[in-house]
């Protein structure tokens, strides 16, 4: 499901290793709020969360800013630094956990849970074919395998990471089931099964057709009653000049 979230997972951590120092981390920087729970809340007490923070943060001496090839992206534009201020944070978490290794070394599991919006927001502003677009996808890529392989090294190999590309819904989202008798095949252009998009001649259209069948329907209706009640002799002209011809000869 879409939007989908790990508070359960979250939740289990806490519950089994309450005693320990799991470092249970949920960040949403688009949405200025971050959830840490357990002991190891000190470790990330200080990380920039909020835009505000953020913003400061990105004009520090040591911040992303002054390592990653912005290209054609602006340090002027809001919405690239959205977009760079979530990178920041990665780079943040990364530092803070190696200056305390400790909780990498422990035999509690850790969870890591970022939500990531800045990319969709630059192909928002820019469209997904501009060359700012494919810049922020670059450097997004490169910041992602470099904060996988620092987890990586921080816990020994025993990490895992994932990434999930989410679109935005703006309508309710239903389960679709397959059938494993199924065909590869049988994939049509239309995967969601929606209605066919009408156009506004839609219902001028729809007025024409219907009252012209409804006026044939009328005129059928008239004409058969018409027919079924003629005299032949007297409202016919076939039968009527056949009977002059009939008393001329």
């Amino acid at each position: 499901a879409v939007p989908f979230s790990l508070d359960s997972v979250a939740n289990a951590i806490h519950t089994l290793f309450s005693e320990e120092t799991p470092v249970v981390l949920q960040l949403a920087p688009s949405e200025e709020r971050v959830y840490m729970v357990g002991k190891a809340n000190s470790v990330f007490e200080d990380l920039s969360v909020t835009l505000r923070q953020l913003r400061n943060r990105l004009f520090q001496d040591n911040s992303v800013l002054s390592s990653l090839p912005l290209n054609s992206l602006s340090r002027n534009n809001e919405v690239d630094l959205l977009f760079l201020s979530e990178l920041q944070v990665l780079h943040d978490i990364a530092s803070l956990l190696s200056r305390h290794k400790h909780l990498a070394k422990d035999h509690s599991p850790d969870l890591y849970s970022l939500e990531l919006a800045g990319l969709e927001e630059v192909g928002k502003r820019y469209g997904e074919d501009s060359q700012q677009f494919k810049d922020a996808s670059q450097i997004l890529v490169d910041s992602l395998q470099k904060f996988a392989d620092e987890m990586f090294n921080l816990y020994s190999g025993n990490a895992v990471v994932e990434v999930v590309a989410v679109k935005t819904f703006n309508s309710p989202l239903t389960r679709k089931t397959r059938s494993i008798l199924q065909s590869s095949q049988s994939e049509t252009e239309n995967p969601y099964n929606l209605a066919y998009p009408y156009n506004y001649n839609y219902s001028v259209i729809f007025n024409i057709i219907l009252w012209m069948m409804i006026g044939l329907a009328l005129a059928v209706i008239v004409i058969s009653y018409n027919l079924w009640n003629m005299d032949p002799g007297y409202d016919s002209i076939i039968y009527r000049m056949t009977n002059q011809k009939i008393r001329m000869d």
